[in-house]
């Protein structure tokens, strides 16, 4: 068997006038995430860390802003079609590790339904998936609620 590891970061403006998508669902906030797409930070993050444990680029080289058939698109699409590619490729998800950074909304009380709404996009068990929610003390653009950061980590078996 083969294992591989994958790592991504991703990071948005927050507005105003946009929706807050955050690991696949909507979030009631004052701000949204300002992005080509949706914006959800979570899913770019991870599609990221599985693109790179594939050895496949990044979300970017993939799914380009450039591209007119990815404005506003709902990153929940993103994902499905980066899990495919990988598993095109050979690969099984083992399991995922996310932590979003934050400091409002309070994330927590979102983190079953993130989890349940990626298993199912990914079609893992949702016991597959981590997702934990952090501030930074209210320091840098994240504590002055400027953005918002998401890292990931994947492992991969072939």
């Amino acid at each position: 068997m083969k294992i591989r590891v994958g790592f991504g970061f991703d990071v948005h403006r927050l507005v105003e006038g946009r929706e807050l998508w955050l690991g696949g669902i909507h979030i009631e906030h004052s701000c949204g995430l300002l992005g080509h797409s949706d914006a959800d930070v979570l899913i770019h993050a991870l599609c990221d860390a599985l693109l790179g444990a594939a050895n496949m680029r990044d979300i970017g080289f993939h799914f380009p802003d450039t591209a007119g058939e990815y404005k506003n698109i709902d990153s929940k699409v993103l994902l499905r079609d980066t899990v495919k590619m990988i598993r095109d490729k050979g690969y099984q998800i083992g399991n995922a590790d996310i932590t979003v950074c934050a400091e409002r909304p309070k994330l927590n009380p979102h983190i079953p339904a993130m989890k349940k709404c990626l298993a199912g996009v990914m079609a893992v068990d949702e016991e597959d998936i981590s997702i934990k929610a952090t501030t930074t003390e209210k320091l840098g653009f994240t504590g002055r609620e400027e953005g918002i950061s998401a890292y990931a980590t994947v492992l991969l078996q072939k």
